[in-house]
């Protein structure tokens, strides 16, 4: 019983070093996108959620590619509480490995139905707006 409660809290404590570092925060990438569209960042529903963006046609939602789950359901939701259209920006910082996110976000909505718009973003797109080097991003020859 010891060595199963030390194993657990051993995987507790871990867990969050595992977690992969991101490049730039969320909020990095949704205040860049959001002015860029004019939207309204961090707009607050009647029921205290905000949404992270809110434009004139859309309700947007940002998140790291591999939370696309949540991403659609938040989208849906700040979609159906504003009268917009729902919209899910998936910030790729893996390159081709976030690109089996992006997929089944789209296999998921799509191919049911579901009226969402999708966008992108990557590590460069901060670095042109910032006109920086980015380092991280591999040049293409």
């Amino acid at each position: 019983m010891k060595k199963l409660l030390f194993l657990i809290c051993t995987i507790l404590i871990a867990a969050p070093c595992g977690q992969a570092k991101r490049l730039y925060s969320e909020d990095t990438y949704q205040t860049l996108w959001c002015s860029k569209h004019n939207g309204i960042k961090e707009y607050q529903l009647n029921d205290k959620t905000r949404v992270d963006c809110l434009t004139n046609e859309l309700a947007v939602e940002f998140d790291f590619a591999n939370k696309w789950a949540e991403c659609i359901g938040q989208a849906l939701y700040y979609g159906r509480q504003t009268g917009k259209q729902p919209a899910c920006v998936l910030i790729m910082e893996r390159g081709e490995k976030d690109l089996k996110y992006l997929k089944r976000l789209r296999r998921a909505a799509y191919k049911k139905g579901v009226d969402m718009r999708t966008f992108t973003m990557k590590p460069e797109h901060i670095c042109d707006a910032k006109r920086l080097d980015c380092p991280h991003v591999k040049a293409k020859n």
